[in-house]
């Protein structure tokens, strides 16, 4: 850290200032507590104006998701974030990009519920999430930072884990993480992709085919049962392969313990903390 600028700063406003740095083409997306510093630090950063980034506010969550749903059709790096009633929203929409095996960011800054519940923080989403959350067979990659800086660094991973498996992925965060101000070094700034970078990263992309090619064809719709069975059958061979290559967690005092606590998001720090008053008693 020592060699880097080191920023105080919510984790809120972290991801928004690291998906401005990370590349992102767009942001679509609608205020909500407890993340609306997020659409409101990327209008004050006015990224279209230094790297042409597009920060959209759209008239909802359904709105706003679809929009992700067309800039990931044309290879865009795009990405929106919400909370948990607004997340509900959304899930048709990203079941379908899950089906057409479209990459895309969402995060989701948790509250409670059911329904519109309260604007405090919690974990009410971890089954949504890593469970499915639309109409069934698929899932999304899920990312848990526990810290401001976790925030800054998954946007990135992201990015990078949604386009190479063709999958939508979330960062699920919660409100305590989102609302709290720690120390954070932001990632370095790299450019957006050009139109030939994205053609070659993207072949499967709709960005106009110009007479060279058969037409990209992006849809989750299949009539015939017998070819939905196979595009399942792909999609569930693929989620497996992320199960076994892409899984990462950080342990703690393992090594002689009895008991183990598994946790995520603010939920780790407590459970940290209490590890450690537990082994300072015994």
């Amino acid at each position: 850290m020592a060699e880097h600028e080191i920023t105080l700063m919510k984790g809120n406003e972290a991801i928004a200032h690291a998906a401005i740095r990370c590349g992102a083409d767009a942001f679509f997306g609608y205020p909500i507590t407890p993340q609306s510093e997020i659409i409101e630090t990327l209008s004050l950063l006015k990224p279209w104006e230094t790297t042409g980034m597009v920060v959209l506010q759209a008239e909802s969550e359904v709105a706003s998701i679809n929009m992700v749903y067309g800039g990931a059709g044309a290879g865009k790096r795009v990405f929106t974030t919400s909370s948990s009633p607004g997340v509900a929203l959304m899930q048709e929409g990203i079941s379908y990009m899950a089906g057409a095996e479209l990459p895309g960011v969402f995060v989701n800054v948790q509250r409670g519920g059911p329904g519109l519940g309260t604007i405090q923080p919690s974990q009410s989403d971890y089954f949504q999430a890593t469970r499915g959350g639309g109409n069934g067979d698929y899932n999304v990659i899920v990312l848990a930072p526990n810290s401001v800086q976790e925030m800054a660094d998954f946007v990135d991973l992201a990015f990078e884990l949604a386009f190479k498996y063709r999958n939508p992925a979330m960062i699920l965060s919660d409100g305590v993480i989102g609302q709290m101000m720690e120390k954070v070094v932001l990632p370095p700034q790299k450019p957006r992709r050009t139109e030939e970078e994205v053609l070659k990263e993207c072949p499967w992309a709709t960005f106009g085919r110009k007479g060279e090619r058969t037409p990209n064809i992006i849809t989750s719709l299949e009539l015939k049962p017998e070819v939905m069975e196979v595009r399942n059958l792909h999609l569930q061979k693929k989620y497996k392969k992320i199960r076994e290559t892409e899984v990462r967690y950080e342990t703690m005092q393992c090594e002689d313990a009895e008991y183990i606590i598994v946790s995520f998001g603010s939920a780790a720090r407590i459970g940290e903390k209490a590890i450690e008053q537990a082994r300072e008693e015994v």
